[in-house]
């Protein structure tokens, strides 16, 4: 679902645009698996497009809210603990598909781009600190743990695979053996 963008009218936006806005949040935030919030003072526009593209490609998206906004549609649905994020200009990084895929790209993007600053995050009831996003970024991608899982759950199949066939090797020879000892 895309973040929609409420036109403005007369250098504002009015209340109908304004409780459109925090039913989306709220939507956003009940169907989301992680939420991860940063400052982006100082990014350039090229800069942001940039990441909203890495985004997008992980499957995730990037919105820059109001604070208060998001601090009412927070209370709607009950969420507490994460005020203290909504201070200065904030956005959130959101997916509903990968809840590494956006801590992995903000961290990543960090690392070229100083001026965003990741304040925290909420995955599954829990508030992040920034060490808990950088760890859950350092987290393999989901392919790789199939592709582990996959390997665990095959090696005992192998050596199975591997006791059976060792059998009539053995076996023959043993009679290759017997068969040595009565020509002598």
């Amino acid at each position: 679902m895309a973040w929609p963008y409420g036109q403005r009218t007369g250098g504002g936006v009015n209340r109908d645009q304004k409780v459109k806005e925090v039913e989306v949040l709220k939507e956003r935030f009940q169907k989301a698996k992680a939420l991860i919030f940063a400052e982006n003072k100082g990014l350039k526009v090229s800069e942001v497009t940039e990441l909203r593209k890495k985004l997008r490609v992980g499957n995730s998206s990037l919105k820059t809210v109001k604070n208060r906004l998001v601090k009412r549609a927070l209370k709607d649905i009950k969420v507490e603990g994460l005020d203290n994020f909504f201070d200065g200009p904030t956005t959130i990084a959101s997916s509903e598909v990968d809840p590494v895929s956006p801590a992995k790209i903000l961290v990543n993007f960090i690392k070229d781009h100083e001026s965003l600053v990741i304040k925290g995050g909420y995955l599954g009831g829990e508030i992040l600190s920034l060490d808990k996003i950088k760890s859950l970024a350092a987290l393999p991608s989901k392919e790789v743990l199939y592709a582990k899982l996959l390997a665990c759950l095959l090696n005992p199949a192998r050596g199975l695979v591997s006791v059976l066939a060792a059998m009539p090797r053995q076996l023959v020879t043993v009679i290759d053996a017997i068969k040595k000892t009565k020509e002598t």
